[in-house]
């Protein structure tokens, strides 16, 4: 079973490290009873060796192995760029602190301690593995969620019924102002709208509302369908005052930069702006997650060919062409 295999089943393969049969096999026997697959070493030099050619999602790892104990191959894995994502469970039966700590500094995530519950085991394995998925799905600039998170979230709510308004904001002539001013402004620009992002959902959301980075300069709030416009409208007027401290004093003054086409010809490019795309869904209308990220794709689409920020919905329940434009 190949990584993206597991990934699209939700099959996670787990290691297990111990140099005791009898834990390995009762560790196997509630692992795959959980519905992970389980793979085991009877040391941490047969350990090593595995991890390179099963890829597991996670390592429970005993403490106290002869040879290599279970300190050293933290540190090991945790040195070589391969498998120093890998999170580490440490198992061990001492329960000293300065032990945990020695463990936690060499890089494991968690300890369970000898003897735990199955619950217990079960538990801390989910809630490591979790926080691992969305430390690979989150962006690397801005640290939100991606776009799996995003899907996930949003067909959480369709399948719950919920009503909910997804709104979809991304910076106009944004590609033009990277270019001009550099790639580190750019990520400057993209951190100034999160930041903004954050704090209009922070003073004016809920706290089951949602925020993504889809990528580059886009990015989405999810919210319920009485906080979207209010929110949207922060996050436009906070972006249209502050988004100025980006820019040289001249182009602020002509209203525009200028940069060259693939032809060397001079072009004249707006300011940046923001678009907002709003999709409300109420009525359980919506039935798969694709069917809203269309739909804004399709009003961001239209919104853009607007000089200026703005926000754009749609013209009525059932249909995804745009109703108000509010500058």
């Amino acid at each position: 079973m190949t990584k993206l295999d597991r990934t699209i089943g939700n099959s996670n393969k787990i290691l297990v490290v111990d140099d005791e049969l009898h834990i390995r096999r009762i560790l196997q026997f509630q692992l795959e009873k959980a519905g992970y697959e389980v793979v085991t070493a009877e040391n941490g030099e047969a350990a090593l060796l595995l991890v390179r050619r099963e890829s597991p999602d996670l390592i429970i790892l005993d403490l106290m192995m002869p040879r290599l104990d279970g300190f050293e191959v933290c540190r090991r894995l945790r040195q070589n760029f391969q498998t120093s994502q890998i999170p580490i469970i440490m198992l061990t039966a001492k329960s000293e602190l300065p032990d945990k700590i020695k463990g936690l500094k060499d890089g494991a995530n968690d300890y369970l301690v000898k003897p735990y519950s199955n619950e217990e085991l079960v538990l801390r394995v989910k809630n490591v593995l979790e926080w691992s998925q969305k430390q690979k799905d989150a962006n690397p600039l801005t640290g939100f969620d991606g776009n799996k998170a995003i899907e996930k979230e949003l067909q959480r709510r369709i399948e719950n019924k919920q009503s909910f308004a997804f709104l979809y904001l991304d910076i106009d002539n944004f590609k033009a102002y990277n270019d001009y001013y550099g790639y580190q402004k750019g990520d400057e620009a993209i951190l100034f709208l999160a930041d903004i992002i954050i704090e209009a959902v922070n003073s004016l959301g809920g706290s089951s509302d949602f925020v993504g980075h889809i990528g580059g300069d886009d990015f989405v709030i999810i919210t319920s369908t009485g906080r979207a416009n209010v929110i949207a409208r922060r996050v436009i007027d906070e972006f249209d005052k502050g988004s100025l401290v980006l820019l040289n004093e001249k182009d602020i003054r002509r209203g525009y930069i200028e940069i060259k086409n693939r032809l060397g010809e001079i072009k004249r490019v707006p300011l940046m702006s923001l678009t907002v795309a709003l999709v409300i869904n109420e009525g359980q209308r919506l039935k798969h997650f694709a069917q809203v990220s269309d739909i804004a794709s399709e009003l961001k689409k239209f919104g853009k060919e607007i000089v200026g920020s703005i926000v754009v919905r749609e013209r009525r329940k059932e249909s995804s062409a745009p109703e108000k434009i509010e500058k």
